[in-house]
């Protein structure tokens, strides 16, 4: 009986260990092809643009928040309407260019024109965002990622910068505590024009 057990926890160890070899491969084979779809479709995102259109949409909802905060910045803002319209993502411009996007529109009129005490300064400019998306004719729309697009978008990061350098008072101050978060967001706008002009899709 005693070596009977033995046999059988010798026989269940040797079946375990194969039990756990083929349950690593298979765990290997699932990382390997997890890796190599992970891999693919972050190579999509950039190389079609998608995530760098993010960034600059990202870049430039932190400016305007940044503005609306503590740091407060002294840059023109508005100049950041047409560097998101510029750069706005294709999912985001299908939608605000639809029946939402018209919809939007006539609420943030209707709300200033009638209401005007009661509609907030905050959203004056995303007011005019969409205004903008909205109405903007096919061939202002078709100037995106093209190389007058990414152009312009240039010279607004570039206005910004300089624009943030005087009112920080010289390069060492804007790169000084309250003006890191604001350089940082500034750098941030340049990546995806100079990415699409010197990599372009």
């Amino acid at each position: 009986m005693v070596g009977s057990r033995s046999l059988l926890s010798l026989s269940d160890g040797i079946n375990m260990d194969g039990t756990i070899g083929s349950d690593l491969q298979t765990i290997m084979a699932a990382t390997g092809s997890l890796g190599s779809h992970i891999y693919t479709n972050v190579g999509n995102a950039f190389s079609n643009g998608s995530f760098l259109t993010w960034l600059a949409l990202i870049a430039a909802v932190y400016l305007f928040v940044l503005d609306r905060t503590n740091w407060r910045t002294n840059i023109l803002t508005a100049l950041l309407v047409p560097y998101i319209g510029l750069n706005l993502p294709g999912v985001l411009l299908k939608i605000l260019r639809g029946d939402i996007g018209y919809w939007l529109a006539f609420i943030a009129v209707v709300l200033r024109l009638f209401f005007p005490k009661h509609f907030p300064e905050h959203a004056e400019l995303p007011a005019c965002l969409i205004l903008l998306v909205v109405t903007a004719p096919m061939m202002l729309v078709n100037v995106r990622f093209t190389l007058i697009g990414e152009l312009i978008s240039l010279a607004i990061g570039v206005y910004l910068l300089v624009d943030h350098i005087k009112a920080a008072g010289g390069v060492r101050k804007a790169f000084a505590e309250r003006g890191v978060p604001i350089t940082i967001g500034i750098f941030l706008l340049f990546i995806a024009p100079l990415c699409q002009l010197f990599w372009p899709l």
